[in-house]
């Protein structure tokens, strides 16, 4: 029996020892780690600024569960999924030298960093040994927030409402209501709607995110080479979404997640490939993924080229490496002018009328990256909107902001009877705090060669 114990016990080391090292980014407990300790930096050094730069003294964010606001992800621990019945996360900026407070009517502290307020019942229950103390909730919930506001007595105070920004309208329209109703008619009257502080409390993102990013973009690169190579990929029998579901399988087994179905597409020498589903992979066949990986709450977003060799050859042909050399120079341009200070309309144009004048045929449609995949931010152009996006595109590019820089250039292909092909490239990069542009990894200059 013992010795049957101690076989039982090595087995479930060895298993970790082995799941430790399939996790390129740890365990889980590890990334809540550094998830957490994120956090703490963003409420500590990245919300107050915000706060000041919008003039407000304060931000109401209530939200019930499994209805949560937008931001409700940026302000809470790894470890909680949904608000508890009802949160109200309030932030009161109490000056420079006492620093912005942090208050959570419901739910929990979020690992300490928040004020818990809490109906005194709450505490007769915890007495009475119950396992935890009892959530506020409806109009007794809603009774704990004027003396919170009337002790923060603030001239300023913004709420998450926007008809243009996704991530600034996470106040539902029931919230809304009982807010007012709740608040003192003086405080009413001082409520304004800052678009720009949720969105750009979501954008910005710490130095100390990086290293994690790093790795993320590593793995994404390393799924991409394998599955555009012939140990995923067999000529003649290989499908599309066979490539596709390996890639999202791939990062499964690596203890990560996405943010999308993976795609694989086909460009081929004299056939439209526009209405084909799921085609079988040919020699010569030119190959085009969009692969995104989530970790840490974090996602990346990336979309390569490859190749699949003809009989005889041992490298992709020099028109088609001419035309991956076009797209780089697009993101070339794109990156130039992607200037902090500048709008997403007004880097859209500039990249655009650079583009012409170079001679290339192309489109830009690029897009921040971080919290989310399509992330918070301004819009560097739609796919269908090159003449700029209102609203979406009017927000200022900002330092330490991650971008996904994407992009296609459509060439003629001279060893396909001048076909156009289509060059679409998503390479994710970054503005650091002195605004200076890096690609985060590096970005695809050959072609993945399935051989």
């Amino acid at each position: 029996m013992r010795r049957l114990l101690l076989s039982v016990l090595t087995l479930g080391v060895l298993a970790d020892a082995l799941s430790a090292q399939e996790r390129p980014l740890g365990m889980l407990r590890e990334q809540a780690e550094i998830q957490q300790r994120w956090l703490q930096l963003r409420l500590e050094r990245v919300l107050p600024r915000l706060m000041r730069e919008q003039g407000v003294d304060m931000w109401i964010v209530p939200m019930r569960e499994y209805n949560e606001d937008p931001v409700f992800r940026a302000l809470v621990s790894p470890t909680t999924f949904a608000a508890r019945r009802r949160t109200i996360y309030i932030f009161c900026d109490r000056g420079p030298d006492a620093g912005v407070e942090r208050i959570a009517i419901g739910g929990t502290s979020q690992g300490g960093l928040y004020r818990v307020v809490r109906d005194p019942r709450a505490q007769v229950g915890a007495a009475a040994g119950h396992d935890r103390p009892a959530e506020p909730f409806g109009p007794e919930q809603w009774k704990l927030l004027p003396p919170v506001v009337e002790e923060c007595d603030p001239e300023v105070i913004a709420v998450n409402i926007s008809h243009t920004f996704a991530f600034s309208d996470g106040l539902s329209a029931g919230e809304w209501e009982q807010l007012q109703q709740a608040l003192p008619e003086r405080y009413r009257e001082r409520i304004v709607r800052r678009e720009r502080l949720a969105l750009e409390y979501i954008a910005e993102r710490l130095p100390e995110m990086l290293p994690i990013y790093v790795e993320m973009m590593k793995t994404a690169h390393e799924i991409i080479t394998t599955g555009f190579s012939d140990q995923v990929i067999t000529p003649g029998i290989t499908r599309t979404e066979d490539v596709a579901w390996w890639m999202r399988q791939r990062l499964n087994d690596l203890g990560l997640g996405t943010w999308f179905q993976p795609s694989v597409e086909v460009q081929r020498r004299g056939v439209a490939m526009g209405d084909s589903s799921n085609p079988v992979i040919l020699h010569g066949d030119i190959l085009h993924c969009d692969v995104g990986v989530t970790a840490l709450g974090l996602n990346t977003d990336t979309q390569h080229m490859g190749y699949v060799l003809r009989t005889g050859e041992t490298d992709a042909p020099e028109g088609l490496k001419q035309a991956l050399a076009v797209g780089n120079q697009l993101q070339d341009i794109v990156m130039e002018e992607l200037e902090p200070g500048r709008t997403g309309n007004q880097v859209l144009q500039r990249a655009l009328s650079r583009m012409r004048a170079a001679g290339i045929n192309g489109t830009v449609y690029s897009h921040p990256v971080g919290d989310h995949g399509h992330g918070a931010g301004p819009l560097v152009g739609l796919w269908d909107r090159q003449e700029g996006v209102p609203g979406r595109g009017d927000v200022p590019v900002r330092p330490n902001t991650w971008w996904a820089i994407e992009l296609q250039a459509a060439t003629s292909l001279p060893e396909w009877d001048d076909q156009e092909i289509r060059i679409a490239l998503e390479e994710d990069a970054r503005l650091d705090e002195d605004g200076k542009r890096h690609w985060v990894l590096g970005r695809q200059e050959h072609f993945h060669l399935v051989r």
